[in-house]
């Protein structure tokens, strides 16, 4: 079922982003981007209705019972301060910080979120979710996926002590960023997986936008005569997000006054 957003009041606006990836690539320049991500946070806490942080928040997170990863205290400080604030943040988690459980949605007071969501806001549907795993191909990550989603796998995993849990992580991640980096930048057309996917899922439902982060690219994508899917960018080049103001949908970039895209 979708959810339902109280309708916007003049002024108001929905904002979105993704793929922060803060710890990437190195701790120095991850503290600038969260230090840029919070004077944004900061920009639009004047007249945000919701915020969605779709996916990619952090480069890696692993959530063991009483430990969880170093850094990043600026980020969840504004977030927690906007919630108290009375703005809902909904947070959907991404294939790099798929191991989030309970903590910010306890401490910080987040909608937490593992798969794509329907919601209504202002009449108009929306489908949002980070987009890995969506879309035809690419069985090997689907694969994975459902290894580290399995429990049984994350119990395991919570059995190592942090400093050694990290590592492997933060390897790992490093690894996957690097051998994907080049596709990433490029646009594949009808190629695209994510656009594959809004395609075949508007044969049998209907939805005025789908917005997926994951694939590092600002993109707007007409599925058909009522509906566009939109990508959300990253935010280690493009500086991207989204804005919604109840009747038209806009990708922009931060500080660079720029409409990437609109309706």
């Amino acid at each position: 079922m979708p959810i339902q957003l109280p309708k916007l009041k003049d002024g108001q606006k929905i904002y979105f982003a993704s793929d922060f990836h803060l710890g990437a690539p190195n701790h120095q320049e991850s503290r600038q981007r969260e230090q840029q991500i919070i004077k944004w946070l900061d920009q639009i806490s004047s007249d945000a209705a919701a915020l969605f942080l779709v996916g990619d928040i952090f480069d890696f997170w692993f959530e063991y019972k009483h430990v969880i990863p170093k850094g990043f205290i600026r980020l969840q400080g504004k977030l927690a301060a906007l919630a108290d604030q009375g703005i809902p943040i909904y947070l959907f988690v991404g294939n790099h910080d798929m191991w989030m459980f309970d903590y910010f949605k306890e401490e910080l007071n987040l909608d937490i979120h593992y798969d794509s969501q329907e919601f209504d806001i202002n009449g108009k549907s929306f489908l949002v979710g980070h987009g890995d795993g969506l879309g035809p191909n690419d069985r090997f990550y689907k694969f994975i996926k459902r290894i580290f989603r399995n429990k049984g796998c994350q119990w395991l995993f919570g059995r190592l002590h942090p400093n050694l849990g990290m590592w492997i992580a933060q390897t790992w991640s490093n690894k996957s960023r690097k051998s994907h980096g080049v596709q990433d930048e490029k646009f594949h057309g009808d190629g695209e997986h994510l656009t594959a996917y809004c395609r075949s899922v508007s044969k049998t439902k209907s939805y005025d936008y789908f917005i997926f982060g994951h694939r590092h690219l600002p993109i707007k994508v007409p599925i058909n005569d009522s509906c566009t899917y939109f990508n959300l960018g990253e935010w280690i080049n493009y500086q991207t997000y989204g804005v919604f103001d109840g009747d038209n949908m806009e990708l922009r970039a931060f500080e660079k006054d720029l409409v990437v895209f609109g309706d």
